[in-house]
């Protein structure tokens, strides 16, 4: 393929992450209206929330049977469309067993289109040549922050959900659609078999995993409990506090753009390092400072050290499996199943110790991704290509 549609692939699937993050953000906003819709409390709202966990960890193993029978274009082009048609059906729910049945497909397509989009990144990156796949997680950020914030207007507006997300979905199907043409149409080789029916990682792929499974665990805990702990233990005001998110998500998202940049000039390895040091800090910070200043300063240190690491395992994965899609549907299994975990055993930890401590290992984990970025080394993960040509040896 030529350098154009390469070009055209690249903004393809940076579109498609965007879409992915708009979906989800669009659903955020209206959460509450879909509890006080049903007249359900907290409790039956939080089992309803794990049905897309649950739903993402069964069907994401299966991406990669999926990808080699009918191809990547295809598979991330009606995944995306699918994903965006699913986001009108939540509001739609008549109670609390269809909210979770509902919620439980809605997170199996969002895991299964997660896996196929970011093989696309990783088959895209390979031949490029050069990084791309932090860019790419930016702009999921981006399609989540923008959506979110048509979210806000729209509650604001009280304008209801049903009617919200039913347009909204229309519009993101239509773009999904509209931009699925220009992916990267990958297919196997006439004579490689097919992957299994569900797969299990691999020993390299899952020692990948499990960098992404640290730091999964520190952005869930950050973005769920970030602003109940600086109201509870930091002493803010409700305002102050839910502005502790806000800077927790730009940093994350100014660290994704940005990180592409950082890659290409010092490799995957010392990127993640350089995460993982800094999220350390944040995590220090949080724990120790029980002010408001330091503990927003400790938040937005997490979500920029942490920004770069999903991206980057996911590139590790991908060119450490058989396949792209079998190698991050592996490590994206293994990474998510944090996500499942990480809010009940923080609010757990903190019932019986208080929230500085349940940071504390929050912490421990941070600094997990620290000592163990060495796995995503390409050539320790055996990658087809390097990120640069002239990307610099990195040390153990």
């Amino acid at each position: 393929m030529d350098h154009r549609g390469l070009t055209r692939a690249r903004v393809a699937v940076a579109a498609t992450f965007a879409l992915h993050g708009a979906v989800t953000g669009s659903f955020a906003t209206r959460i509450p209206w879909i509890q006080d819709h049903l007249h359900t409390g907290p409790g039956g709202l939080g089992l309803a929330l794990l049905a897309p966990a649950v739903g993402s960890l069964v069907a994401m193993p299966t991406a990669g049977r999926v990808t080699h029978r009918f191809g990547g274009r295809a598979v991330t082009r009606w995944l995306i469309a699918l994903w965006c048609a699913m986001l009108a059906f939540p509001a739609l729910a008549p109670n609390l067993p269809s909210l979770w049945l509902v919620l439980f497909v809605y997170g199996a397509v969002a895991g299964m289109c997660d896996v196929a989009m970011n093989a696309q990144g990783v088959v895209v990156e390979q031949r490029l040549g050069r990084s791309i796949m932090s860019g790419l997680h930016g702009m999921w950020s981006v399609g989540g922050l923008v959506a979110g914030g048509v979210g806000i207007l729209a509650a604001h507006a009280g304008l209801d959900a049903r009617v919200h997300l039913g347009a909204m979905a229309v519009v993101l199907i239509v773009a999904g659609l509209g931009v699925g043409p220009f992916l990267l149409d990958v297919r196997p080789g006439a004579d490689e078999a097919a992957p299994p029916h569900f797969v299990l990682p691999a020993r390299e792929v899952l020692l990948i995993g499990l960098i992404g499974f640290a730091g999964i665990f520190g952005e869930s805990a950050s973005q769920d409990w970030c602003a109940v702990y600086l109201k509870q233990v930091a002493g803010a005001s409700p305002a102050v506090a839910a502005a502790s998110y806000t800077a927790f998500a730009f940093m994350m998202a100014a660290g994704r753009l940005c990180g592409d940049a950082v890659v290409r000039r010092v490799g995957p390895v010392r990127t993640v390092r350089a995460g993982g040091a800094l999220a350390t800090l944040g995590g220090v910070l949080v724990v120790a400072g029980r002010a408001p200043v330091p503990a927003i300063a400790g938040f937005m240190l997490i979500g920029l050290g942490i920004a770069v690491v999903i991206p980057l395992v996911f590139a590790a994965a991908g060119n450490a499996g058989r396949t792209p899609s079998e190698g991050v549907a592996g490590a994206a299994t293994v990474s998510y199943a944090s996500g499942f975990v990480a809010p009940s055993a923080i609010g757990g930890i903190a019932a019986v110790t208080g929230l500085p401590i349940s940071f504390g290992l929050v912490t421990a984990l941070l600094a997990a991704v620290l000592l163990g970025a060495g796995v995503l080394r390409p050539s320790a993960a055996g990658a087809r290509t390097r990120l640069t040509p002239d990307s610099p040896a990195e040390p153990a």
